[in-house]
């Protein structure tokens, strides 16, 4: 259970926040001023910390300096009056994780708590704990972890991300390096679950905005509404629902960088004022008039093309020209063959840590899997699948009885659609199947893909709609398609 330590002057508004968070299986210290809290995390540190930013006896920022000192790592939340958000702005510069704005909103706050808690500790420290664990069961995988750990610890930093060591991965890490120290605009592509947002951390840390905010928004299935607010903020009762004064992702980042995923998805609407504020350097709060400078380094991703998008005419073609100053290309984790046992280790070390556990390595059967599976989930897919596998597992290998049914019954079956999709994109999926041996595996393939097909054509190729009625998330329906090659069937 995460332990949550609260700071906060105001006895009722504390009392309503533990029990509200109690209730959603946190367990909750409180303190009713500055040096009460100070003294609480000294003596018995929390997971998390949230801070109201004027105490009686310090503020915010003096909280935040002490509590990082007996802790750097912990994830500080400052609680403030919209008065105060400018204020709040500025700590989050010097480290606190975000701010929530009074009055406090149960499911802004509970969500921001579990983006906090979700957090890793920085890379070097998870290497170093696996390393001084591992044993394992010959000098060739022994080798193989130590290279791992060393190539881990060069290229990762807080950010729990390897650079592996396949070509593709090096000359990522050169083109990052590359583009890192200018000013340049960024479009990063790659597929769903690559780590486009990790890299775009790193460009940022690597960056002379490095001191300065880094903000990232998705900007997959928004509605207009929702997505101007979020990038621009709005003033009180500019629309139904504005209870108070928002700050936006611009004004936010303001001096660093922001980050813009899944940017094709972004409503066509707002694609225009985006571009009038990166044209500008100035953005107006919806429902505002006044004109806020700005100066935001900007990285967008998006794992469609958007040189084809606005040929299609579903982004706007100077938005396009503006962001591409510079791209990158994240190779999917199936074409980057040498880097998957790498991956693969460094998430056994996470996946240990988290569920305080000491399994070793994996059976050369769980190995070979790995390198055969086409992992369309990227290194997202990885994650999971490990994190299962390690609290699946009673000993210290996993074996492939702890894998998901898909990878550990990982066939020729299931591996001659994906050849073959790469190879001749013409054949359909379910014609593959039955030119194999039949089993109740190539027959679940076979009618999802058909299901797949009917659902896009009955809704117009409406993939939120698709999603919606399938009852799988829009990126789950874009992997899916990705794997059995609909995108070029559909478009025949």
């Amino acid at each position: 259970m995460k332990k949550l330590l609260i700071i906060e002057d105001d006895m009722d508004m504390s009392q309503l926040l533990k029990r509200f968070l109690t209730k959603n299986g946190y367990e909750v210290d409180l303190a009713v001023n500055g040096a009460k809290g100070i003294a609480s995390f000294t003596a018995n540190p929390s997971d998390l910390v949230l801070c109201d930013y004027r105490l009686g006896d310090m503020d915010g920022v003096e909280v935040l300096k002490k509590v990082k000192d007996v802790e750097p790592g912990v994830p500080f939340i400052i609680m403030t009056g919209y008065s105060d958000i400018r204020t709040a702005v500025n700590v989050m510069k010097m480290g606190a994780f975000d701010y929530l704005a009074k009055p406090l909103l149960p499911d802004e706050t509970l969500q921001l708590i579990k983006r906090a808690l979700s957090t890793q500790q920085p890379l070097a420290n998870i290497v170093d704990d696996k390393m001084n664990h591992h044993e394992a069961a010959s000098g060739e995988t022994v080798e193989n972890a130590q290279s791992a750990a060393a190539s881990a610890k060069s290229y990762a930093g807080k950010n729990n991300y390897v650079f592996g060591k396949s070509p593709q991965s090096k000359e990522l890490i050169r083109q990052i390096e590359l583009v890192a120290p200018t000013n340049y605009s960024v479009i990063i592509y790659g597929e769903s679950g690559a780590g486009k947002e990790v890299i775009a951390q790193t460009i940022h840390k690597k960056s002379k905005r490095a001191k300065q905010p880094f903000i990232a928004m998705d900007c997959g299935a928004m509605s207009k509404e929702l997505a101007g607010s979020e990038l621009f903020g709005h003033e009180k009762g500019s629309f139904t629902g504005a209870l108070g004064t928002k700050i936006g992702h611009f004004e936010l980042a303001n001096g660093g960088t922001i980050f813009l995923d899944e940017i094709a998805n972004l409503p066509y609407d707002v694609q225009s004022s985006l571009l009038r504020v990166v044209q500008e350097r100035k953005v107006k709060r919806i429902g505002g008039t006044k004109e806020i400078p700005i100066d935001v380094r900007i990285i967008v991703a998006s794992n469609e093309n958007l040189n084809d998008a606005y040929k299609k005419g579903k982004f706007r073609e100077d938005l396009y020209h503006r962001f591409n100053e510079f791209h990158l290309t994240v190779a999917p984790l199936r074409e980057r063959k040498d880097d998957i046992l790498m991956y693969a280790n460094f998430f056994l070390s996470i996946a240990n840590q988290e569920l305080e556990k000491n399994v070793e390595s994996y059976s050369p059967e769980v190995e070979e899997l790995f390198v055969k599976y086409p992992w369309y989930g990227n290194l997202r897919e990885m994650k999971n699948v490990i994190r299962r596998a390690v609290l699946l597992t009673e000993g210290t290998m996993v074996e492939a009885k702890s894998l998901p049914f898909e990878i550990s019954n990982f066939t020729r079956t299931t591996m001659g659609i994906a050849d073959d999709r790469s190879e001749q994109g013409s054949h359909h999926a379910s014609e593959e199947v039955k030119d194999e041996k039949p089993d109740l595996k190539s027959a679940a393939l076979g009618a999802e893909y058909d299901l797949i097909i009917k659902v896009l054509k009955d809704v117009n190729f409406n993939k939120s709609k698709a999603a919606q009625i399938l009852n799988i998330d829009r990126k789950t329906l874009y992997n899916k398609m990705k794997a059995y090659n609909m995108e070029e069937k559909l478009s025949e």
